[in-house]
This record gives structure tokens, C-alpha cells and sequence, in this order.
């Protein structure tokens, strides 16, 4: 009797326990199901859905309608128009202004500088902007101090910071000059003329660009290191990784998203910059320190070439929606580590 009571309990107890723990099995699994086949995280949006979306998204898309679309219709549209010089519109000429622009004998080499100026502005902002980062993460004293004096270059005005280098390279009352001639860098304070030889005005247009272009990828790659996790940090650290190796191996990747994001919103800065070139190297004549922009603003102001330069606006757009698919495809910057 025992021995039957306790062979029939104990199957009992066993199949008892089993049905619950494949009920919650099956309970889980049918939940997972049920949420994978009809949840609403699943389901794409239909048209009903963007209708109801749309008083919320309808503001934003006008704003982007007026700012980007219509002007760039405009462009396009004038670029394919004879304007004259008092801007008359004579009709349209279909392509011809576009076979102008692609005939000029200094349009390569503008193109060349400016892949120049792009990728050396960009790529050594990057660089120091990671040192300077990691620099203002780390408790100092007058770590505060520190970090709103790198925020000078941003909020002052780039004319302004440009003309005060502008001037300070000036030959004889610089005071750039005289200290490259007091470390015996120069020879004589009047014998280089920085901002006259196109070469060296734009090698200190870079300079600056770089100048101004630090605080806003500081600041950028700095609340991506607060981000990284301490727990990670200390996990390296446990497993025996060194400073360089724990940097390389474990904070970079963990600022893929945010020097993602800074390396493209530089891009597009930097190749449409105007100020600083137009300011450094505005006076000396001829093409041989120009951008594209620069390029355009010429044909505007000096030439009043307006379909011209509407043409050459186009291609520079086109160069930078190429540039920046591109790098959106390649990198992906919103990808997750």
C-alpha cells in the first residue's frame, strides 16, 4: 500500500509539475507569438497612420519644403535660363550654362581643393578634438574654466576670428608675423606675404577652419565619452588592458555614433564654407586659392553671372548629396555598437 501510494504520488507530483512549467512554457511562447504576429510594434504604417501623423509632422515638412526644396528648384531652374547681367531672363538654354561650368580650365583644380579642404579640415579636427576630449573628461582643477574657453571659437563670429588672424598675419604690424619672425621662423617681417601668395593664404585658411570647427566636435565626442559605461572601463581594466589598448579597444568603438555624427555635420559645414576664404584669400586674384563656393561667390559678385553660378550651385549640391550618401552608406553612423 505505501509502495503504491508512493509510486502513484510521486508520478502525481511529476506530472504535476510538469504541465505548470510547460504551461508557463507554453504560456511565454504563445505571448511571444501572439505580440510577434499581431502586436502593433510589428505592423507598418499604413495610410491612415501617416494621415494622423501628419498634423504633428506637417509643420516640419513645410519648413523643409521652404527652406531646402523650393530654393533648390529655384537654383536649378535659373541654371537652366540665359540671365543677363542686369537680370533679365532672355529664356532658357536647357544645359549650356551646366557645358560652361565643366569647360573652365581651373574648374579640377577648384574641385581637387576643395576635396582638400574638406578632408584636412575634417580629419585633423577630428584628431585633436579626440585628444582635447579626452583631456576635458578627466577631473582637474579649472575643468570648467576650461571647457567655456573652448566654446570661444564657436560662439564668436567667424569673420571675426578670421580677420584678427587675417591681420595679425600682416607684414609689418602682425602680430602672427612678428612672432614667426622673433622665433626665427621668418627672416624679415616684410619678406612673406601670407595672405598674398595663394598657397600659404590657403594653407592658413585651413588653420582656421580647423580653429573654429574644434568646440562643436569637442563637445560632440565629449558626450559620447559620457556615455561609455564605467562598468566596461573597470572590466578592462580587471582583465589587464592598458590605457592605449582600453582607448582603442573599448572607448572608440563606443564613440562610433557621435564621431559619426560629427564627421558628417563637419562635411557639409566645411564644404560650404565661405567666410573664411572669402576673407583670407578675397584679394588675390585669379582661382588659384578657391573652393567651389568661393567659385560661385566670384561668378555672382564680380561677373554677375547668375545662371553660371546657379549651374555650379547645383553641382556642388549634387557633389554633396553624393558625398554624404556615401558616407551615410558606408558608415552608418546611426548603427548601434
Amino acid at each position: 500500500m505505501s509502495t503504491t501510494t508512493g509510486t502513484s504520488s510521486t508520478p502525481a507530483g511529476a506530472a504535476s509539475g510538469r504541465p505548470r512549467s510547460a504551461g508557463r512554457r507554453g504560456g511565454d511562447s504563445g505571448t511571444s507569438g501572439s505580440g510577434a504576429s499581431a502586436g502593433p510594434a510589428q505592423r507598418r504604417p499604413g495610410g491612415r497612420d501617416l494621415l494622423h501623423a501628419l498634423p504633428w509632422i506637417g509643420p516640419a515638412l513645410l519648413l523643409i519644403v521652404g527652406v531646402v526644396f523650393f530654393p533648390a528648384g529655384v537654383m536649378f531652374f535659373n541654371s537652366t535660363r540665359d540671365i543677363s547681367q542686369s537680370g533679365v531672363d532672355r529664356g532658357g538654354i536647357g544645359f549650356a550654362n551646366y557645358v560652361e561650368v565643366f569647360s573652365f580650365p581651373y574648374f579640377w583644380p577648384i574641385f581637387g581643393r576643395t576635396i582638400i579642404w574638406v578632408v584636412v579640415v575634417v580629419g585633423v579636427t577630428v584628431l585633436i578634438s579626440l585628444g582635447l576630449a579626452q583631456i576635458l573628461d578627466k577631473a582637474f582643477p579649472g575643468r570648467r574654466i576650461v571647457r567655456l574657453a573652448v566654446i570661444i571659437p564657436w560662439a564668436a563670429s567667424v569673420v571675426m576670428t578670421t580677420m584678427v588672424v587675417y591681420y595679425g598675419l600682416e607684414p609689418y604690424f602682425g602680430i602672427i608675423n612678428t612672432f614667426l619672425v622673433d622665433i626665427g621662423l621668418v627672416t624679415t617681417p616684410e619678406g612673406y606675404g601670407w595672405t598674398r601668395n595663394p598657397a600659404t593664404a590657403f594653407a592658413w585658411s585651413i588653420v582656421v577652419a580647423i580653429f573654429v570647427s574644434l568646440p562643436f566636435t569637442t563637445y560632440t565626442i565629449l558626450a559620447g565619452l559620457a556615455t561609455v559605461p564605467g562598468d566596461v572601463l573597470e572590466a578592462a581594466k580587471m582583465d589587464g588592458a592598458g590605457p592605449v589598448r582600453t582607448y582603442f579597444g573599448v572607448v572608440l568603438p563606443q564613440l562610433r555614433s557621435a564621431l559619426s555624427v560629427a564627421v558628417l555635420i563637419n562635411i557639409i559645414n566645411v564644404f560650404n564654407s565661405l567666410p573664411i576664404l572669402k576673407v583670407m584669400t578675397g584679394s588675390i586674384p585669379g582661382y588659384d586659392a578657391d573652393t567651389i563656393m568661393t567659385m560661385i561667390f566670384k561668378y555672382i559678385q564680380n561677373q554677375h553671372k547668375i545662371d553660371v553660378a546657379s549651374a555650379l550651385s547645383v553641382v556642388a549640391f549634387i557633389i554633396v548629396i553624393v558625398i554624404v550618401a556615401v558616407y551615410v552608406r558606408v558608415v552608418k553612423p546611426m548603427k548601434e555598437v
